[in-house]
């Protein structure tokens, strides 16, 4: 079967009804077996969205820093929080059980939310680059003066990352204008700091590492366009999407709405 192909005809995978849901690690590898292609997939699709930005800022930070390249890099960055919004739909739909055809529901979400969710898409990507870029500075410098640095930076990637999963997660489900998402996300990633940490930390865990052993992990690129962003996206979500998911009733009005259509 193509890896892009549309197939109505076979059914998703899914869970029974009545059948509870795991919790956790176990809850974790069970939709990570359960839905591994569909991940991959998921990867594949994000990093052809993202893979513009990514080789501006890779071929500016290579061949030295140059604003006109950064710049060009952020522009055509357009096309990253729509994607990160399809990402966060399809892989909720996975936590929540439900199946789907994730090549259709990417691109549904993708156009349905790509211009509303491009500028903190942009913001999202000039955070991560500057974290990169000063990361991979302070890593060369022989001084001993960046620890200070390293540990303030460390503190606003945290910040960072504890709050842009809520905004992409309720860009998916919320009918909502940019400025209140963002304002949502802050006092949701607030509200439940325990749970925004641990997301921010499983999901960024693969990413760190990328990063600390630069450049020999360039040698995994395979690894991460295969399915190291959509896994990372899961660590995450499993975390962030339960309050989401409560604070905006989501599961509860899809299925009410779901009845409804059938009655």
């Amino acid at each position: 079967m193509s890896l892009f192909r549309r197939n109505y005809d076979r059914p998703g995978p899914g869970v029974s009804k009545d059948e509870p849901r795991k919790k956790g690690v176990a809850r974790f590898f069970e939709v990570l077996f359960r839905d591994f292609f569909d991940l991959v997939k998921l990867n594949v699709l994000f990093c052809l969205c993202a893979l513009p930005t990514v080789a501006a800022f890779l071929y500016g930070f290579l061949g030295g820093f140059s604003i006109i390249i950064y710049i060009l890099s952020l522009i055509v960055a357009f096309p990253v929080g729509g994607a990160a919004v399809a990402l966060s739909f399809c892989v909720t739909k996975m936590l929540r059980d439900e199946p789907g055809y994730m090549w259709h529901e990417f691109k549904r979400k993708f156009k349905e939310n790509v211009k509303q969710a491009a500028l903190p898409g942009i913001i999202c990507t000039a955070l991560i680059q500057a974290q990169v870029f000063m990361w991979i500075s302070q890593m060369l410098d022989t001084t001993g003066t960046g620890f200070i640095w390293l540990i303030a930076m460390f503190a606003l990637f945290l910040i960072f990352t504890m709050v842009a999963p809520y905004i992409f997660v309720i860009f998916a489900y919320v009918d909502l204008k940019a400025m209140q998402v963002i304002q949502n996300s802050i006092l949701l990633s607030l509200a439940k700091v325990p749970r925004s940490i641990a997301g921010a930390l499983f999901g960024s865990a693969l990413w760190i590492v990328f990063i600390l052993y630069l450049p020999v992990s360039l040698l995994f690129l395979p690894v991460i366009a295969l399915f190291a962003v959509s896994v990372s996206w899961l660590l995450c979500l499993m975390w962030v999407w339960p309050p989401v998911n409560k604070q905006f009733s989501i599961e509860e009005t899809i299925n009410a709405r779901r009845d409804k259509e059938n009655d």
